[in-house]
């Protein structure tokens, strides 16, 4: 196992991290002897670096980490969980849902504690509550001994939270697909350049870089030395100095045994100018073929109806070019269900399927996308299993 600097910490963290957000299931519940073995597994080969989270599993992957790591395996480890900010209404909450967590992982303290999938809503509703000032004193009394969060918003807000505090950490989404989105490279290299240690989630984008359609694969065949889709993505990230540790959601032992052998070969600085190149052409043959033209530019928004229009266009796409409409499908039906309330009415349907098609958005797209007849297409795709098309008739 290589290891690579953590931050400013005096920690040197294995290259590759466990995820335990995607861990094998048997039943509907979490199959523990193969995720026990699959973890302990990861660490007897050098990985000293698990990631958990409030909502993983329905809340049983502390539980799970808190059984599976006991005995030496406990003290061979990092172990960084999150807050579920959404759950926080008032200050209160910040220490019952820490106890509740350290509770489940049966432990005193956690390593790393992160502020879960911040945007800049979600920044100012916590700031507004204090939250610093909590994470302060929770450090104070070894609650928790390094503090950080994890990211889904634009670099502009990405920035303004690395900017607001001496943070120890940020986890963010970054793959050779992501390098200008959400925090992107541009915030990857804030961030190290800050001190902080970069964590890397979604490195395989969901798992929608494993299986690349034929074009892409074509571009792949073309160099020199062969390498599964899975080594390129992983090892595109391990090239760069600023990434601390990627972070691997595995789901069977045969992943496991493979990640670990790749990370054996993690090195910064180790692909050639040629091999770089083919990235790029990967990446702009993805893009050639999307389905629809849109660049995520936010002129069509708002919407009276409250569609997330660019979300739903860039669902759809990704279902397609990856060839995996069961992932869009699936969001898809998360978001109705993400926006009900307790009574199990809907407060916002952020779907597709609340498009009226007024077209006020299609006077402001630059691109001139017909989205009032694409969202009715997206509906029937995603929300009731219908085909998928890639031009409208």
């Amino acid at each position: 196992m290589q290891y690579r600097p953590f931050g400013k910490l005096e920690f040197k963290v294995s290259a590759l991290g466990f995820g335990a957000m995607r861990l094998p299931v048997k039943g509907g519940k979490i199959d523990e002897t193969q995720a026990t073995a699959m973890l302990h597994y990861a660490i007897d080969h050098g990985l000293n670096y698990v990631d958990t989270a409030y909502p993983y599993h329905d809340g049983e992957s502390e539980t799970f980490l808190g059984r599976a790591l006991t005995g030496a395996y406990r003290e061979k480890v990092k172990v960084a969980t999150k807050l579920p900010c959404w759950k926080v209404k008032e200050k209160k909450d910040f220490d019952r849902l820490l106890n509740e967590q350290l509770r489940r992982l049966n432990r005193d303290a956690v390593d790393f504690y992160l502020l879960h999938a911040l945007n800049k809503k979600m920044w100012d509703e916590l700031c507004a509550l204090d939250v610093l000032e909590w994470a302060e004193n929770a450090m104070d009394k070894g609650r928790f001994r390094y503090f950080g969060f994890s990211f889904h918003d634009e670099f502009p807000a990405f920035k303004e939270i690395v900017d607001a505090y001496n943070w120890d950490l940020c986890l963010i989404q970054y793959n050779y697909m992501d390098v200008d989105k959400q925090a992107g490279m541009k915030g990857l290299q804030y961030a190290a350049a800050k001190g902080m240690a970069v964590a890397i989630m979604e490195p395989l984008r969901g798992g929608r870089l494993v299986n690349p359609p034929a074009e892409v694969q074509k571009i792949w065949d073309q160099a020199e030395e062969k390498r599964s889709p899975v080594e390129w993505a992983l090892q595109w990230l391990w090239n760069q100095p600023e990434v601390s540790v990627v972070l691997s959601g595995m789901s069977s032992m045969e992943q496991v045994k493979e990640n670990i052998a790749l990370a054996e070969k993690a090195r910064v600085n180790s692909l050639s100018p040629a091999e770089l190149g083919l990235y790029e052409k990967v990446r702009a043959k993805y893009e050639e073929i999307t389905v629809i033209p849109c660049t995520k530019c936010g002129y069509c928004m708002p919407c009276p109806q409250g569609v997330d229009i660019p979300g739903n266009l860039n669902n759809y796409n990704e279902g397609y070019v990856y060839g995996r409409p069961d992932m869009a499908r699936g969001l898809y039906g998360w978001w109705e269900k993400s926006w009900r309330d307790p009574d199990g009415s809907l407060d916002r349907d952020i779907r597709a399927a609340s498009c009226i098609q007024c077209g006020i958005c299609e006077e402001k797209c630059p691109q001139a996308i017909p989205i009032s007849r694409w969202m009715p297409v997206i509906h029937k795709a995603l929300g009731e299993n219908g085909p998928y098309i890639t031009k409208l008739d």
